[in-house]
């Protein structure tokens, strides 16, 4: 991840989070300038390395106006483990709920999976031979010589041939043959899986927290004998599910484990939705806002740099970005405790989408509703296109509910994209059939969507 960063300058982050988020630049450099940070970090003098920690970053804007989407597609475009947690799901130690350590815990699973998946890819070619072979010998089983060990063919007419051996080579040879070239895909047969020893095993104890439960389960999992079962399948689903066996057993998990955490602790990054909901809203005082100041407080060392125990070995937080974001529309930033603003010394407030936001979000980015639909209708053979006069009046009508109801950003496209669209996706293929063409035009979404606007009392149409 890393030595693909040195050829992501900020402005070629920001070119590519604006393939898929409209506006917002300012959070797009931001967040841009944190990404680069890294890889400049790591290519500082080693003597200043550790001191350098992240900028950690609060959003602060309206739901649905692209904060979420701008922490999750820059993980993407830094292939770096991602973990998004909602601070509402949080409750003081002591409280019955989540503590904040498993957030890092969820990071490190995500970053185990992200090596364990790279590494598979590697040992794919060697993986697919085995596979081959085992399929082979549920097909053909291979025999022994007369010696009791498999022997080689000979070319010499004076040796006597050993003709069953040679016979079930030969056999074997073809099948192999019809195996690579796909013609027994839907031949069944019988191959023996691993099954884990204690599904769904539980442990009780007094105060077990999290980790600890964790690490029990894993140790009593990893005494027990591994099982196996007989499952009789089609060839095409043996060699999915003994693929995924056998690249397993190709992987080293020990250096697995050693590359994710490294990943995790100098890639990683943790996006707390929410946290505004942990913010007290009055000074001290006693109730909800107490139990939300110690939330804050558990949050405080993780975000501060701390070592967590996990199933994959201890983890330190101290360069993990964490990029926190909340509309507060009661609360203030302020009100968060002073320790835990000061760890999120960027603040970028993300603007409300305009009329002509939403047109371009129906439009330009790559993920578009309008493109999703299209696809849809596509893999029924079906035509949908959308003209510009029809997406402005959508953008319009968008606009005007979120005015008039609760501003919930580009969510509400979704509810009138559905409402617009759900009498042609119920057609297809009964009434519509393939190759049909649908032009979506203004007068269509005017039809459609005539009671939204009209309509004062539109709490039918809220998400």
């Amino acid at each position: 991840m890393l030595d693909s960063l040195e050829h992501l300058t900020p402005a070629q982050i920001v070119a590519e989070l604006d393939k898929y988020i409209i506006g917002q630049q300012d959070a797009k450099r931001n967040v841009a300038i944190a990404l680069r940070n890294r890889w400049r970090r790591m290519n500082a003098d080693e003597s200043i390395q550790k001191e350098i920690v992240p900028n950690n970053i609060l959003m602060i804007g309206a739901t649905g106006v692209g904060k979420t989407e701008i922490a999750r597609r820059l993980a993407k475009i830094a292939d770096a483990p991602f973990t998004k947690v909602e601070a509402s799901k949080f409750t003081e130690v002591g409280y019955v709920g989540r503590d904040v350590e498993s957030m890092v815990r969820d990071l490190v699973e995500q970053a185990v999976n992200m090596v364990k998946t790279r590494k598979k890819e590697e040992v794919k070619v060697k993986a697919a031979e085995l596979v081959e072979d085992i399929i082979l010998d549920a097909l053909i089983p291979p025999i022994q010589g007369r010696a009791g060990s498999p022997v080689t063919m000979s070319s010499d007419p004076n040796v006597m041939p050993d003709t069953d051996y040679e016979l079930n080579e030969r056999t074997r040879d073809k099948f192999r043959e019809k195996i690579r070239n796909g013609e027994l895909e839907d031949r069944k047969i019988e191959i023996r899986i691993q099954q884990s020893a204690m599904p769904g095993m539980g442990v009780m104890g007094p105060g077990m927290d999290e980790a600890s439960m964790m690490n029990i389960q894993e140790m009593i999992s990893g005494m027990m004998p591994k099982k196996t079962k007989k499952r009789k399948v089609t060839i095409a689903e043996a060699r999915k599910i003994l693929l995924e066996e056998e690249a397993a057993k190709l992987i080293d998990m020990d250096e697995v484990k050693e590359e994710a955490i490294f990943k995790a602790e100098n890639s990683g990054v943790i996006f707390i939705d929410e946290i505004d909901k942990v913010a007290s809203s009055s000074k001290k005082g006693s109730g909800p806002d107490v139990s939300r100041e110690g939330v804050q407080r558990d949050l405080l060392p993780i975000v501060e740099g701390s070592t967590v125990n996990t199933k994959y070995g201890i983890i330190n937080t101290d360069h993990i970005l964490f990029i926190a974001a909340g509309a507060f529309h009661v609360a203030k930033p302020s009100d968060l405790i002073p320790e835990l603003q000061g760890r999120f010394p960027i603040r970028v407030e993300l603007q409300s989408l305009t009329k002509e936001d939403f047109y371009q979000i129906l439009k330009f980015p790559k993920n578009a509703l309008t493109k999703q639909y299209e696809a849809l209708l596509g893999s029924e053979n079906v035509s949908l296109t959308f003209n510009d006069e029809a997406l402005d009046e959508i953008a319009s009508m968008a606009y005007e509910v979120n005015a008039e109801v609760e501003n919930i950003g580009a969510r509400r496209l979704q509810t009138i994209m559905s409402r617009l669209l759900n009498d042609i996706l119920f057609d297809v293929p009964d009434k519509i059939g393939a190759n049909a063409k649908i032009v979506v035009t203004r007068e269509m979404v005017q039809e459609k969507l005539a009671g939204m606007v009209k309509n004062r009392d539109l709490s039918e149409y809220i998400l």
